[in-house]
């Protein structure tokens, strides 16, 4: 940061870094760092974890400068592209430089297969689209910055907001490369609550999906015992036949119908989150 503090000299820079509840000493550590550089430095520490979401929207509603950077403190996000991104906003057309992964080298396969799934999904369900391989790393202009801190949803899916706020982006592709330090905390199950809230908060598709599949059954039903009555007319001695075909479909029946209510859950549990007003995040020190 000092290297890039020296090839951009013409800003003023201030540092905000956000302690998500840790367990270790980064709370200390922080501290120390903000008594040797009082007039740059600046930390919110939380009084327990409240989760990536949380930890971004409190940077942003604590930063006051004409640019501001969004990044991981594992070094993953590469601070070298900055200078380039701060060059492209300095020319006007754009109003954020985002970046967005090339390449998925040494990630999980699975992880992977079901991460490019999940842009598929969301881009033909949702009128929000989101870039393939898109990271919150970005350099957006305060308009932005105001904008997305005006949207003071509970359940916040931060590439979301980042395209529905509009604005013009230009994304820059880079390498994946390894942490310098420590462990993701992200496994399987995590990313697919992470992307079940994405979808949930910016489509309705799951909803629309509950009402056809009832709306077909519906019809396909009708149309059956429409088939079984004339049959019936037409030969009054033939039996209905074909129990074991019956269960299986009142099994199939339920099993959709389940999953319709599970969607229905889903999106009621958003709104009861939001609706009791819970603050998106609690504050242990800052300073």
């Amino acid at each position: 940061m000092t290297k890039l503090k020296e090839e951009t000299n013409k800003f003023n820079f201030e540092y905000w870094f956000v302690d998500d509840g840790s367990k270790d000493r980064t709370y200390s550590i922080l501290k120390e760092l903000q008594k040797e550089h009082s007039d740059e430095v600046h930390f919110i520490s939380f009084s327990r974890n409240f989760g990536k979401e949380s930890a971004l929207y409190a940077g942003l509603n604590e930063v006051t400068g004409d640019y501001t950077a969004v990044m991981d403190v594992d070094l993953q996000d590469p601070p070298e592209m900055l200078p380039e991104m701060f060059d492209m906003l300095e020319e006007g057309e754009y109003d954020c430089v985002g970046t967005a992964r090339a390449d998925r080298d040494g990630e999980n396969k699975i992880i992977s297969f079901f991460s490019n799934s999940f842009y598929k999904v969301i881009n033909k369900m949702s009128q929000t689209k989101i870039i393939p391989g898109a990271r919150d790393y970005r350099l957006m202009t305060k308009q932005m910055v105001d904008a997305i801190k005006s949207m003071t949803e509970y359940n916040r899916f931060s590439k979301g907001i980042f395209s529905w706020v509009g604005f013009k982006t230009k994304y820059l592709p880079y390498k994946n490369r390894e942490r310098s330090a420590g462990s993701t905390s992200w496994n399987f199950w995590k990313l697919l609550k992470y992307a079940v809230t994405g979808i949930v908060d910016f489509s309705e598709g799951p909803l629309m999906f509950a009402t056809w599949m009832g709306t077909i059954f519906s019809l396909t039903s009708i149309v059956a015992i429409i088939a079984i009555i004339i049959r019936k007319f037409v030969n009054p001695l033939s039996s209905v036949n074909g129990w074991a075909s019956m269960v299986s479909l009142i099994l199939l029946i339920g099993g959709i119908q389940l999953l319709c209510i599970g969607i229905l859950g889903e999106y009621i549990g958003k709104i009861f989150l939001e609706v009791k007003k819970r603050p998106i995040y609690i504050v242990k020190d800052k300073k």
